[in-house]
């Protein structure tokens, strides 16, 4: 009887370790998908679920990045929430394929909608050009509950790699893929208007690595059942 209550230990353990493993990956703001090629254009969707039982998230304020600015940024409408995009001056101009940029969209905040208890929500974002000269862009975002909380997911990746309490959403950039000729290409094409632009476009479901998490770790509890039955089966095999 002990060996069976130990035997339910381990898995419960087991069970418990894959969901700490699972948590964090839905827990923050994340941006999806993570990576999109350097040079080119993307459309990207900023991940939010709601990580409290008691509150709604009721606003988005996303950052963009200043010091390498996004000369094209359009929004997705999402039913039943407000968008407001916001356009400043840069500290720096920055010179571009397009001319000198002086201006550029520095933040985009979703209002007037709730995600609830339970639920998450995606905010689309169609952009570019995306820079050529670095790995990844950071989006510090705000997460507003409707009890007055803020959550400031604005954290760097740590140096040792490891995730800090509240990451930013990082979209890691990529080198462009090279034709059959050897020349760099782009998965999207620029925009026909040299102007930063917040038109609405229409965009299609982003992919989601949560299924992907969540179906690994139940073949983990599933590898740990079949271990303890295996176990049980041969101490019960009646000896010769």
């Amino acid at each position: 009887m002990s060996f069976v209550r130990r035997a339910a230990t381990v898995l419960a353990a087991t069970a418990a370790l894959t969901t700490a493993l699972a948590l964090p990956a839905m827990a923050h703001v994340s941006i999806q998908p993570g990576s999109a090629e350097q040079g080119g254009f993307t459309k990207v969707a900023f991940r939010v679920p709601n990580e409290r039982d008691n509150a709604s998230t009721t606003k988005i304020e996303v950052s963009f990045p200043t010091d390498h600015p996004l000369a094209f940024v359009s929004v997705k409408p999402v039913p039943g929430w407000k968008v407001e995009v916001t356009e400043g001056e840069l500290p720096k101009p920055v010179t571009t394929e397009y001319g000198e940029l002086k201006e550029a969209v520095t933040k985009v905040v979703w209002s007037g909608g709730k995600v609830e208890p339970g639920q998450f929500q995606e905010f689309e974002v169609s952009m570019g050009q995306l820079p050529k000269d670095v790995d990844s862009l950071m989006f510090p975002t705000k997460q507003t509950y409707s009890n007055g909380e803020v959550v400031d997911w604005s954290e760097a990746p740590k140096a040792d790699g490891s995730e800090p309490e509240h990451p930013a959403p990082l979209l890691k950039l990529v080198p462009a893929a090279a034709d059959e000729n050897g020349a760099a290409t782009t998965a999207a094409t620029a925009p026909a208007s040299s102007a930063p632009s917040v038109a609405p476009v229409a965009a299609a479901e982003t992919a989601s690595d949560t299924t992907a998490r969540l179906l690994g770790g139940a073949g983990l509890l599933v590898g740990a059942a079949g271990v303890v039955v295996g176990v049980l089966g041969l101490r019960r095999r009646p000896s010769a």
